[in-house]
């Protein structure tokens, strides 16, 4: 039996403020391709589907217009995905009648019986081979809210001895162990079993900027253990840096699409998976194209972030949705008013989309807390001098000084109008 893993494609995300749907497109179309090419028998999403709970009409069109192509090429294709962090799982679930139709199953959210047990029946799904025949079982487990395994009736009043101090955890441990003992009363002999999950696990290396944190507090993640070593495949989502934790068998697949500068370097991709029996035989890394460059420059003084930009290869002729991204981050000895008219003229004539100019600027040491100062006696003019000279260190020349006058100015005619 043959797998495709993938995650978190934040359908709909906007970069600093710049939306990103032809680029979603694409890689849309390339799993297309790659399903019609690679012809698995199921293509797991493991959460983050959407980039906020409330998508836009066209993120939602792009990911019904993906499902219906899918079974248009694939009828035997079993789709699963379950909701992550930034989904609604009432969301994700509302469709999941006339997605059924599609061969497609979607989890949004976990229920409890009367007696507080653990709805699991609901979260397992057969994936079968061409014939029909069922070869392995997806244990789907959307992201899971505190509040959906830390009530009463979640808890049943029984605490599992090494999470006891978290509460959170423990839930998560718990719905764990009661979906794995369902499995495992399921499956037939020769059938695997396949976890997928939305969370964050020990160990596991988070990206620089672009992972919003499960939980407040930081207490989300969970260990590797909790997946025992009969889940032939666990296939998580969350962490946007492709990678295993731990075991081979334990795998984040990543983010198609690089969401933020600092995971430029990643390897952006999908995991084809291969069953043999109740056992993973292979595992191998689909690469995905990128279909807008993203260029990072700096952090370096200005000459040399100018040097930088004027090597960049330029490809002529580029619709402008394919137009590369570009983040220029400039080391500065003292302020620059015109960095920005700088940074726009050698940008001139060039098929570069510049999204974010960061200024790193040198630190002043701190010095003792001043005493408390009278803001009204003291003035806008004084107290823009004083916090310029406590941020560089030397009092503002006059031209800034003029500016500054003039701003006031500006503000004071704005508000004399409006009254």
């Amino acid at each position: 039996m043959k797998l495709i893993h993938t995650a978190d494609w934040h359908l709909g995300q906007t970069f600093h403020g710049q939306e990103r749907h032809a680029e979603q497109r694409a890689f849309l179309d390339w799993l297309l391709a790659t399903l019609d090419t690679r012809r698995p028998d199921a293509l797991l999403i493991a959460g983050d589907i959407f980039d906020v709970v409330n998508p836009s009409l066209r993120a939602q069109e792009m990911l019904y217009d993906f499902i219906v192509e899918a079974h248009q090429r694939l009828p035997q294709l079993t789709i699963v995905m379950i909701a992550g962090n930034h989904d609604s799982g009432n969301r994700i679930e509302l469709p999941a009648p006339l997605m059924q139709r599609l061969n497609t199953h979607a989890l949004g959210r976990v229920s409890w019986l009367d007696d507080g047990r653990l709805d699991a029946s609901r979260l397992l799904v057969p994936l079968t081979d061409a014939d029909g025949d069922t070869r392995a079982w997806c244990l789907a487990l959307p992201f899971l809210r505190p509040a959906e395994v830390t009530g009463s009736t979640a808890t049943n009043g029984d605490e599992t001895d090494d999470t006891s101090h978290n509460t959170y955890v423990a839930g998560i441990t718990r719905v764990h162990q009661q979906l794995i003992d369902a499995a495992r009363k399921r499956r037939a002999p020769g059938q695997a079993l396949v976890a997928m999950s939305h969370a964050h696990l020990h160990g596991a290396a988070v990206s620089e900027a672009s992972e919003r944190p499960i939980v407040i507090g930081g207490e989300e993640s969970i260990p590797a253990t909790l997946f025992p070593s009969d889940i032939a495949y666990v296939a998580l989502g969350h962490l946007h840096r492709a990678q295993q934790v731990g075991e081979e068998r334990i795998r984040y697949s990543g983010s198609p699409l690089p969401l933020d500068f600092s995971e430029v370097a990643y390897p952006h991709q999908v995991v084809d998976v291969t069953l043999d029996g109740d056992a993973l035989r292979d595992i191998e890394s689909l690469p995905v194209p990128r279909p807008v460059a993203m260029h990072r420059l700096g952090p370096a003084p200005l000459d040399d972030v100018l040097a930088e930009l004027d090597a960049l290869e330029d490809t002529p002729d580029l619709p402008r949705e394919r137009w590369p991204w570009l983040e220029v981050r400039v080391e500065l000895e003292a302020p620059m008013p015109d960095l920005r008219a700088r940074v726009d003229a050698a940008l001139e004539g060039k098929q570069l989309r510049l999204l974010r100019l960061e200024r790193r600027l040198p630190r002043v040491a701190a010095e003792d807390t001043p005493a408390r100062i009278d803001l009204a006696a003291l003035g806008p003019r004084k107290l823009f001098e004083r916090t310029w000279q406590a941020r560089w260190g030397e009092p503002p020349a006059d031209d800034v000084l003029a500016d500054f006058d003039r701003l006031r100015q500006d503000v004071l005619d704005d508000e004399g109008t409006a009254t």
